[in-house]
């Protein structure tokens, strides 16, 4: 009995989150909307890091060639960790699970859980802010904004965001500690 009554719980929990992303990706009724949000989806691919990471010892000297190194670190422990999940877990986008969802933007791969986007945006972030805190009136916005484009472009639920924001999170600490 236990059983059916988790079921039915989680059933009612993905109902509730694909419900979220309906209503979020209405946002991507206005083709601006759409527009923007997947040019930041396209910046928080990499171009945006890549760029960051390149830039911080132009801004802040040589010492902060080992900073852009951990930002390297991290992004590489981040998509392995990323790609073996979503190998595991194989949970599909929403789009595919709802018609009232218009796919903002083409997806890089099949399989949504967790957002690689979000895992990235985070863990650059997070080691970036570790030492130059001034950087956050930049990186704070655009990492959110990337958060809030998967599920608005019908890429991801708020679960894969989260997920994402975690384990980006985690890795940036342990790349913070360790390297």
């Amino acid at each position: 009995m236990a059983g059916i009554r988790d079921y039915t719980l989680l059933r009612r929990a993905s109902e509730l989150e694909l419900n979220v992303c309906i209503l979020a990706n209405r946002a991507c009724r206005r083709k601006a909307v759409q527009k923007i949000f997947a040019i930041i989806s396209r910046l928080g691919n990499g171009v945006f890091w890549y760029a960051l990471t390149l830039l911080l010892p132009v801004l802040y000297g040589l010492d902060a060639i080992p900073v852009s190194l951990r930002m390297v670190g991290v992004g590489m422990v981040g998509l392995i960790l990323y790609k073996l999940i979503k190998l595991f877990t194989e949970r599909d986008r929403p789009y595919t699970a709802s018609e009232k969802i218009n796919l903002g933007t083409a997806p890089l791969d099949r399989y949504s859980f967790p957002s690689g986007h979000t895992l990235h945006a985070v863990g650059f972030t997070t080691v970036a802010l570790w030492y130059y805190p001034e950087l956050s009136i930049v990186l704070v916005p655009f990492t959110l904004l990337v958060a809030a484009s998967r599920v608005i472009l019908g890429l991801h639920y708020p679960t894969d965001v989260l997920a994402g924001a975690l384990i980006g999170a985690l890795t940036a600490a342990v790349g913070i500690i360790l390297l």
